[in-house]
């Protein structure tokens, strides 16, 4: 008994198991998002208090601002109540109006413009709700316990600010996170040339002041403070020291971060470019390959991606000169399968008079370029009349108008790009002269021969008429015979500028066909 191979199913399609799957249903994708927006912003400032509380209590230098009788109503009263007021704002407020903003994310539509951008653009203003409140907090709790002890405000104003960069940096970065499944879908809608607030760069960036801005400036200030009696008594020797290195960490280490973010970012620029040039339909881009890591493999990953697209491209042109433009685009939108459909169409066949006279007396090298000259005119004229060339036949061509495509008067376009080509043959290639036989009705369109190779075609008694129709073409006055039946449906104007003639049984067939013919090629006959 054999096993059914089971489908590969993608494992965390967007990074983290956290941010779930992309199939899931708008309402579960919502009350996830919700969810880590509250946990991550309720994490992220529990942190900021920890480390205010921390450095104030235990690291930070100077008057000791947690005593009870002293300053128990800004500790009791005044940092409780903002607290929850900016627990309020920041998180739960600030969640909800994030959400509103993502609503159409939830009723499972396309995004606007302006929905785009907004999406993209929620963390940093989720970042900057929190930089306001804790903005707000430093200047009012600094203020209070300055009033209480002047000296305590250098101290507060240090803890506080230094609880609030680490907030604000983890808040951009965990809202990122938890709006990404957000931010795919409006990324899948098109490109809204966003502002990117903070991206490769800007992540190193934030990543450097959590790990080592914030722990060095912190241990600087602190040397800082030995320098100053009231606040600290310790070896000015031992400070010196701090302060040499934690100056050499925070400059070295800022521009280290710099130099590695242009290091990532130029190459993603590189790729970036280069697809822009795909979008505007330059496919001759080539990018040169400069980096040795991944990067590099995706500057290679991107050259040999366009060298697939070029030569697809190649494919297609050959293809649709091959089997024409209109045919080919059908072929590539939907499945190709032998068979075909009733259509009602317009066909002519035209024919090279005396090809066999002028090939017996012409070198090869002439005749193929009369050919190549006539044909030249024949495909101009049907391509601007909406058919195309079904086939060459040697010295003749079938045209067909009305499939693949609709053609909503593919009798009277037929009939007057077998008029236009007559002419433009007396002026352009006057050393030889073609007969042409217009005829429509009902035929079967669509792919004929074997599953391995096939060709779109039209079967069915139309192509039969034009092709007899042609060869009676060939004895007629200005050499283009149409049948009744397709002067009748052309239009009007068209239709004005054919007259019947005589009704005759053509070669193969055993009912009448009434001749028409251009006017003024009625009227010299």
């Amino acid at each position: 008994m054999t096993t059914m191979p089971q489908p590969r199913r993608s494992v965390a399609p967007l990074g983290s198991r956290l941010l779930g799957d992309i199939s899931e249903s708008p309402r579960r994708r919502r009350i996830r998002v919700q969810l880590l927006l509250t946990t991550f912003l309720l994490g992220a400032n529990l942190i900021g208090a920890v480390i205010v509380v921390t450095l104030v209590s235990v690291v930070v230098p100077g008057p000791d601002v947690l005593v009870v009788d002293k300053y128990w109503w800004v500790n009791f009263v005044v940092v409780p109540v903002y607290v929850l007021l900016a627990f309020v704002v920041g998180v739960l407020w600030g969640t909800t109006r994030a959400l509103r903003a993502l609503r159409w994310a939830a009723e499972d539509r396309s995004p606007t413009r302006r929905e785009q951008v907004n999406t993209l653009s929620m963390p940093w203003q989720l970042t900057r709700l929190q930089i306001l409140l804790w903005t707000v907090g430093l200047i009012l709790i600094t203020t209070i316990d300055g009033i209480i002890d002047p000296q305590s405000i250098p101290k507060v104003a240090f803890t506080i600010g230094a609880g609030g960069t680490v907030v604000c940096a983890f808040s951009y970065l965990l809202s990122e996170f938890a709006l990404r499944p957000a931010a795919a879908r409006a990324l899948e809608a098109g490109d809204p040339r966003r502002i990117r607030i903070a991206g490769v760069m800007g992540r190193s960036i934030l990543s450097w002041i959590l790990g080592t801005g914030v722990p060095v400036a912190g241990l600087m200030i602190i040397a800082i403070f030995s320098f100053i009696p009231q606040y600290y008594t310790a070896s000015d020797q031992l400070a010196v020291a701090i302060l040499a290195l934690g100056g050499i960490t925070l400059v070295f280490g800022f521009f280290l971060t710099l130099l590695g973010g242009f290091a990532t970012t130029a190459p993603i620029s590189n790729v970036r470019s280069g697809m822009a040039e795909v979008e505007r339909g330059n496919l001759e881009v080539h990018l040169a390959v400069y980096d040795g890591t991944e990067l590099g493999e995706l500057q290679s990953g991107f050259n040999r991606m366009a060298d697939g697209i070029r030569e697809r491209e190649k494919i297609r042109d050959l293809f649709g000169r091959h089997v024409g433009q209109e045919v080919a685009e059908a072929a590539l939108s939907k499945t190709s399968e032998l068979g075909g459909e009733e259509r009602d169409i317009a066909v002519f066949f035209i024919d090279l008079v005396g090809s066999t006279e002028l090939a017996a007396s012409s070198p090869p090298k002439e005749v193929v370029d009369l050919l190549n000259r006539f044909f030249a005119v024949v495909v101009d004229e049907v391509d601007d009349h909406g058919g195309f060339i079904n086939k060459f036949e040697g010295d003749a061509a079938l045209a067909i108008f009305g499939a693949p495509g609709e053609l909503p008067d593919h009798c009277g376009s037929a009939l007057a790009a077998a008029r236009k080509i007559s002419a433009r043959l007396l002026d352009e290639v006057p050393e030889c002269s073609a007969a042409v036989g217009v005829a429509s009705g009902r035929a079967v369109a669509g792919n004929v021969g074997a599953k391995s190779r096939f060709e779109y075609t039209v079967i069915g008694d139309p192509v039969n008429e034009a092709a007899r129709l042609s060869e009676l073409a060939k004895n007629a006055p200005g050499a283009i015979l149409a049948s009744k039946a397709t002067v009748d449906v052309a239009s009007q104007a068209e239709a004005s500028l054919w007259e019947l003639g005589d009704s005759v049984t053509l070669r193969g067939r055993s009912v009448h066909t009434v001749l028409a013919s251009p006017k003024q090629a009625a009227e010299s006959g």
